[in-house]
């Protein structure tokens, strides 16, 4: 039985997939005027599947072998190489940047005071509900 269940880590990963969404729609805003540039997203579904398809088994030379499965590649930052909003080749869109990225905050935001609860909920318990 873990101490802290599992919300404590269910939002770390929340926290972990939201930063890396922030990171990469500041790379996109940041490369807004560059020439040939291909907005990049992440995305979840793409990331849990792709997880679950990347898996190699391993090669069992005797049958008492434990089976197991290594992780070939790590999911994570999508371009879109198909998109040109603009004649110089740029495929960044500012206005749905701009959405994701308050999105992405109210998100985040939501996460961190749900981890504060959680926290706040352990320490009271810790206290002795004092």
């Amino acid at each position: 039985m873990s101490l802290f269940g599992g919300t404590i880590s269910n939002v770390e990963n929340g926290l972990s997939y939201a930063s890396l969404k922030q990171k990469t729609i500041a790379q996109n805003i940041a490369n807004v005027d560059t020439p040939n540039y291909k907005a990049k997203d992440v995305s979840f579904s793409k990331m849990l599947s792709d997880a679950q398809d990347s898996y190699i088994k391993a090669y069992r030379t005797n049958d008492k072998h434990i089976d197991f499965q290594t992780n070939a590649q790590t999911p994570g930052v999508y371009s879109y190489s198909d998109l040109r909003y603009r004649e110089n080749g740029n495929g960044v869109d500012m206005d749905k940047e701009q959405a994701s990225l308050a999105k992405n905050t109210i998100y985040y935001n939501a996460l961190i005071d749900r981890m504060n609860g959680k926290l706040n909920s352990l320490l009271t318990v810790a206290k002795g509900g004092n």
